[in-house]
């Protein structure tokens, strides 16, 4: 009886065992069975969250929005709009369709003021540094690390290549406890594509799906692995030429396509994404070299044996400089061509020779990227001169590889490792850094640049008045410094009956500043002189301007002291100006005569130019037709005064004189901006009698 009584409850313990050992399995089967199915790609990473019904439906890009989190800031103050919330949201973008997907641009309306402190998964387009205040206008993403989208067809249906996710997280403003702030709209920016208006499921969660323009015409262009290279106001390639377990050498090219675009002493920087370091260079230099991050960082802890004293350049962001000409042949830093120019890149109407600057550097890399095969390009990329336009510069993108000449000379080509390219656009600049003045054989006064024409300090705004229109002056006192101004302006005020207000206005600050004078006006043509002025205390050399004339475009005939070209296919009604040998150096301000007494004087050159009446008859020169619509030095626009050109209004057997400016008489069309301003004058400027 015991030996039984022991058995049986073994045997049923046992089976018992077995029974649950079943039912545990095959529910761990049903359990891995539900997992492959969201997964959508059998990795047995884990469950995810279904994705949305309309998401099924999209032949296309399907992107899609969601607001995850928000919290209230500190201060905590009574004014809703006001109020800071910390907020945290999260973007997806899906290759629904059969064609991959190169290149991602994503456009988010963000509106609630909104200030970006962080994302993972894509950076701004235009480069910019977190935190950003992106405002109301929203903002463009594009993909970091992951740029391109392959399709479910090519890839298995693996998500993990045919998807990716932007975190974000930032600050914004405005909108009640309850409120669940949405951006505008969220579209997809790439060429080729069509997004209707985004719809809103539930209160956090926005989509759209965006598919083929039929209507949108490809350029033909030959077949590539990667993007093909795009068309930039300047465009800079990042080639590696050679790689290595730990380090890779790579060259710099930046090439000048705009015809009026131009860099003087360019300064270049990037962000680097892994804890890259700068090791040596050629064809440039780091304004900082300092080897502390490297030291005291991971790459020192890596690298034990190197001798970081002889690194170039250790810092997240380095700011880099092209040599001086004198260091062209030098076999350390020189000997590359299209180097050494002291960062002038010129437009390659003036010189081709000269549009594109070279420079090589050794990259050092860091674990886990320590193999010949991971390269990962610099991001956030910037490049700016001393006068020069505006870049706004795209992300990296990869291209195909560059193609180069052989150095053994013969009839070959070989290759670089990897390329990127980087757009840099021309952008309006906020504050101008030169200015145009207007004067004419009929007008005794010389219209200035205006007020704070390339902005105002704030230390100075208190001495002067920044909305004060600027007052007109006598030809004489254009050859003098702003503040030595001051005495002519007011004398020539009380000469002519001018109003003088109560506070007089800031000057224009503007380092360099052009004037034109219309000379002449004749039967079948007319003249006009342009003078260049330079405040400064650094020379331009090889200096050019461009002024766009509109109707006197295809009149132009000749320029006498400069070169003068009509850019008829590059820029439309447009005439650029350039020095001529010996004149092409347009010195800075020095001292007067005699520094006690005299004031100091500027760089000056000069041309007269000339026009003729053939195909614009009837220009009316007196009333304004003769005067540029755009002026441009060295590729920067220059800010020209508004509602300033000396006019002819003839009556009663008299001639007025009227000055289209915020402190002369004003038209019917201006009168309301005019008004607006108590130091107007309501009366003629200057009156002769008719002849």
């Amino acid at each position: 009886m015991v030996t039984v009584g022991m058995k049986i409850p073994w045997t049923i313990q046992m089976s018992s065992f077995h029974a649950m050992l079943v039912v545990f399995l095959v529910l761990s089967c049903f359990r891995v069975e539900i997992c492959y199915g969201q997964a959508g790609g059998g990795d047995g990473d884990g469950a995810v969250a279904a994705p949305p019904p309309e998401q099924e439906d999209c032949d296309g890009i399907f992107l899609s929005y969601q607001f995850t989190s928000r919290e209230k800031e500190l201060p905590h103050v009574k004014n809703v709009s006001a109020q800071a919330w910390a907020f945290k949201s999260e973007a997806t973008i899906l290759n629904a369709g059969s064609t991959e997907l190169k290149a991602w641009k994503m456009y988010i309306g963000f509106q609630h003021r909104e200030i970006l402190v962080a994302t993972e998964g894509a950076l701004l387009l235009d480069g910019g540094d977190l935190p950003a205040a992106l405002g109301t206008k929203g903002a463009t993403f594009v993909g970091n690390p992951m740029t391109d989208l392959k399709t479910m067809i090519d890839t298995a249906g693996d998500y993990t290549q045919i998807q990716t996710k932007i975190m974000f997280k930032g600050t914004q403003f405005g909108l009640g406890t309850k409120a669940t702030p949405m951006p505008k709209s969220i579209s997809l920016v790439n060429d080729g594509f069509k997004c209707p208006n985004a719809r809103i499921r539930g209160k956090n969660t926005m989509f759209v799906c965006c598919k083929k323009d039929p209507k949108f015409k490809a350029k033909k262009i030959e077949k590539t692995k990667f993007m093909p290279k795009q068309y930039g106001d300047l465009s800079i390639t990042y080639d590696v030429l050679q790689t290595f377990a730990n380090n890779y050498l790579a060259q710099v090219t930046i090439d000048n396509n705009h015809p009026l675009g131009r860099l003087d002493h360019w300064n270049i920087t990037w962000e680097w994404m892994k804890g890259e370091f700068i090791n040596n260079m050629r064809g440039a230099y780091t304004h900082k070299k300092d080897s502390t991050e490297c030291l005291y960082g991971m790459a020192g802890k890596f690298y034990k044996d190197l001798d970081f004293s002889q690194v170039m350049n250790c810092e997240k962001r380095p700011v880099i400089t092209d040599l001086p000409a004198d260091r062209k042949d030098d076999p350390k830093v020189g000997k590359l061509p299209r180097c050494c120019r002291n960062g002038t890149i010129l437009p390659g109407l003036m010189d081709k020779s000269q549009s594109q600057s070279i420079f090589q550097l050794q990259v050092f890399k860091l674990p886990p990227d320590d193999n010949r095969t991971a390269l990962t390009p610099p991001q956030k990329w910037k490049i700016n001169g001393a006068l020069n336009p505006s870049y706004k510069c795209g992300p990296p993108i990869r291209i195909d590889p560059t193609q180069f000449p052989d150095p053994s000379g013969l009839q070959a080509t070989s290759a670089s490792v990897a390329s990127w390219q980087v757009v840099c656009n021309i952008t309006k600049p906020p504050v101008p850094r030169c200015c145009v003045s207007f004067s004419a054989y009929y007008s005794d006064s010389v219209v200035p640049c205006s007020t704070c024409a390339c902005g105002c300090k704030t230390t100075e705004t208190g001495k002067c008045s920044p909305r004060a229109p600027a007052m007109l002056l006598p030809a004489e006192a254009l050859l003098v410094p702003f503040a030595n101004r001051t005495e002519k302006a007011k004398a020539w005020a009380k000469i002519k009956h001018y109003d003088v207000p109560n506070k007089l206005p800031c000057p224009d600050n503007c380092g360099v500043s052009l004037n034109w004078h219309i000379d002449s006006d004749y039967s079948n043509g007319w003249t006009a002189r342009l003078t260049l002025f330079n405040w400064g205390n650094d020379p331009f050399q090889d200096w050019y301007t461009a002024v766009k004339m509109n109707k006197a475009y295809q009149d132009y005939e000749n320029v006498y002291s400069f070169n003068g070209t009509r850019m008829e296919k590059e820029v439309n009604s447009t005439i650029m100006f350039t020095g001529l040998k010996g004149l092409n150096y347009l010195i800075g301000i020095k001292n007067g005569s005699d520094p006690k007494k005299n004031p100091m004087v500027p760089g000056k050159l000069q041309s007269m130019i000339s026009f003729k009446k053939k195909h614009f008859h009837n220009i009316d020169i007196k009333a304004g037709e003769g005067f540029p619509t755009k002026v441009l030095f060295n590729g920067e626009e220059c800010a020209i005064p508004k509602r300033s050109l000396p006019l002819m209004i003839i009556s009663n057997a008299k001639f007025y004189l009227q000055l289209q400016e915020d402190g002369c008489l004003c038209t019917e069309a201006d009168k309301e901006i005019c008004m607006s301003d108590a130091t107007v004058i309501s009366r003629p400027v200057h009156t002769r009698t008719l002849r």
